[in-house]
């Protein structure tokens, strides 16, 4: 495996408009299609990462920004690259009931309760879902949501 040896990818950013990150991939994607000169490996739009797209590329910076030039939305390569060190944290995939704890104050974002405020009764890491009690409901009913129905308003300190 003497890959090192041979052209190294390098990771590079492209600044892009707000909201129009995967817009901007699937433009890449069709930019590549017609250009086969530009070699990229990987393309990557973390949620986290607002504003930027990630390629993943063996050829120079130039070429990236010859590719940048051909997809709308896409405004500037960030000057030199980043490592994959910088980046690896966003392939791992975090359970979506992480940071959420007994006690915390959440807001339901799906479902028949949407909108409603509750408290964090119990939470199941393993099924990903946590059990709350509405705030302002007169009989305290526990309900079991899935981790990514609900958005954290408050967390409880102890």
């Amino acid at each position: 495996m003497s890959e090192e040896n041979e052209s190294v990818n390098k990771i590079y950013a492209i600044k892009t408009t707000a909201k129009q990150e995967r817009t901007v991939v699937d433009n890449i994607v069709k930019a590549l299609e017609d250009h086969d000169e530009i070699h990229v490996v990987a393309i990557m739009a973390p949620n986290e990462l607002k504003g930027y797209v990630l390629v993943e590329s063996p050829d120079p910076i130039a070429r990236i920004e010859q590719l940048r030039e051909m997809v709308p939305n896409a405004r500037a390569v960030v000057k030199g690259e980043t490592s994959f060190h910088e980046i690896e944290h966003f392939l791992v995939p975090k359970p979506v009931v992480s940071g959420i704890d007994e006690g915390t104050i959440v807001e339901l974002i799906a479902g028949p309760f949407k909108g409603e405020k509750a408290v964090v009764k119990r939470v199941d890491t393993s099924k990903e879902e946590i059990t709350v009690e509405l705030y302002e409901s007169m009989v305290p009913i526990p309900i079991t949501v899935r981790g990514d129905n609900v958005r954290v308003i408050d967390k409880m300190q102890d």
